[in-house]
């Protein structure tokens, strides 16, 4: 069984860092937060999945599993290399500072990226970028044409989904993507230059922390996005009928989130087809994540074990059904090509016994959260006192409100329980029950502790990152540069030594 030594970390996704182009990036703010996290004697840095962001602007909806997101990208990075001025960026900098606008900032965004390629693509610019662009390509051969293909015609269909593209791109007639393959020659060409810099930026954001002694988490949703390349470009991997339409889709049963559960509306996987190829996808998955980062935590862990598979059209995830994965063949075969692996096992929400020794079987740590555990009407397991030493404490998920947030909504009694627990005084202010449940989280037994930037800073519910269930006002939330002081460094690094949790 892999273990983790004692340690803590801290999550912000990317997206969220400050910057001056109206969304975080891989520049300059990335690697200041990681001189941050190293002050504050960090060994992790959390984040969200890196995908291109389709509905809703979600991480866990992605154009592609392998993909990375081209908003991400540092512009600053391509002004020396010709590519740009720092008059092309100006626009963006007029974009607020506290949030993104994803209306406003993709479409500029894309131009001052496609104006960036067309100087590449002069070759009087970024000459230096032509032979690493070329091994880029070589190198991602097995995704990035069907990508890259899929991206531009969903640009010939105005952004549609592809259930809606005409019936011979739809349904991937051999001669309508050859045409469509040689037209967009160009656009093809762009899209894979954008998947060039975001990777060449993010392994040297990557690089510097590991450098520093910080260890990347990053984030694996279980399911992919129906409008995706992968599910349009192996619609064999997944339940869908003979005109590629979802016969049924994920979602979750009620629970703490939602009365009538989730319904996230991804394709389910045709689990019979996938074990034939010896999950050759799911492999080939988990080998590029584990590329990308040094730790995964797959979002979502039980549905290895069983689904909630929803029929397709159905209004909410009420009338839904378990159904078995074969999730402990699947990793077993994962174990054979790839080996042993530092993976997260994000097991919250219902939890059967199937569930448990899967999860065993496999040797990977769960979670816990804190604002679980002050639930008054019900014995639980989110207690510190009850961890066992192999899992990872939480305060709260990007799910979840903040812990302010969470306590000044919380019923009396909850609130009161939380006091009693944590040795806070009646008259306890929310910023003080937040600082509470940081330390409680990091004096726990559980090898590793992961705190929310918005529960470090004591934020409130305006800092929640997403709310699920709900569409718009998710996943913008933007920290203030001015937010990371010496002083929350510090009092982070005090309570870190203290518990025995600094880098060895």
């Amino acid at each position: 069984m892999a273990r983790f030594q004692r340690g803590s970390g801290v999550l912000l996704h990317p997206t969220a860092l400050p910057g001056p182009h109206g969304i975080g990036s891989l520049g300059a703010q990335a690697l200041a937060f990681i001189d941050w996290l190293q002050k504050a004697g960090q060994s992790y840095w959390q984040i969200c999945p890196l995908v291109p962001t389709g509905y809703g602007d979600s991480p866990y909806q992605g154009f592609s599993a392998f993909a990375g997101n081209p908003n991400l990208i540092n512009l600053d990075q391509l002004i020396p290399l010709g590519l740009l001025t720092e008059a092309d960026t100006t626009p963006l900098k007029t974009l607020p500072s506290n949030h993104v606008d994803f209306g406003a900032l993709i479409p500029q965004k894309m131009a001052i990226l496609h104006l960036a390629w067309t100087r590449f693509s002069q070759e009087n610019c970024g000459s230096a970028l032509s032979q690493p662009f070329s091994q880029f390509k070589a190198d991602q051969k097995s995704w990035l044409p069907d990508y890259t293909l899929f991206m531009v015609a969903k640009e010939r269909h105005e952004g549609r989904p592809w259930d809606e593209w005409n019936d011979d791109l739809r349904l991937r007639k051999p001669e309508a993507l050859e045409k469509l393959a040689s037209e967009t020659q160009d656009q093809r060409e762009f899209h894979a230059f954008l998947q060039f810099l975001f990777d060449s930026q993010w392994r040297m954001v990557k690089s510097y922390a590991n450098e520093r002694g910080i260890r990347i988490i990053g984030d694996l949703p279980i399911f992919i996005a129906f409008d995706s390349a992968d599910c349009w470009a192996h619609p064999n991997l997944f339940q869908l009928d003979e005109q590629r339409r979802p016969t049924a889709v994920a979602g979750v049963p009620p629970d703490y989130f939602s009365e009538t559960g989730q319904l996230w509306g991804n394709p389910l996987y045709d689990w019979e087809t996938m074990e034939k190829s010896g999950f050759a996808w799911w492999i080939s998955v988990l080998r590029s994540k584990l590329e990308q980062y040094d730790v995964l935590r797959i979002d979502h862990f039980r549905g290895f074990s069983a689904y909630w598979s929803v029929p397709y059209g159905e209004d909410t995830a009420i009338n839904g059904s378990w159904i078995p994965s074969p999730g402990a063949t699947l990793f077993a075969r994962v174990k054979e090509e790839l080996g042993e692996l530092p993976i997260i096992a994000e097991d919250l929400g219902v939890i059967t016994q199937d569930v448990v020794e899967l999860i065993e079987g496999c040797g990977f740590p769960g979670m816990k959260v804190m604002q679980f555990a002050f639930d008054s009407s019900e014995e639980n397991d989110y207690l510190p006192h009850n961890y066992p030493r192999h899992c990872l404490v939480y305060t709260g998920t990007h799910d979840n409100d903040t812990a302010v947030g969470w306590y000044e909504k919380a019923p009396e009694v909850d609130k009161a329980t939380a006091r009693d627990y944590l040795g806070l005084p009646d008259h306890a202010t929310a910023a003080q029950a937040a600082q509470a449940m940081v330390r409680a989280s990091l004096s726990s037994v559980a090898d590793l502790a992961i705190t929310p930037i918005q529960d470090l800073l004591a934020l409130g519910s305006e800092a929640r990152f997403n709310t699920p269930g709900t569409l718009g006002g998710n996943w913008n939330w933007r920290v203030e540069a001015q937010a990371f002081t010496s002083e929350t460094s510090q009092w982070l690094h005090r309570l870190t030594s203290l518990y025995g949790r600094l880098p060895q």
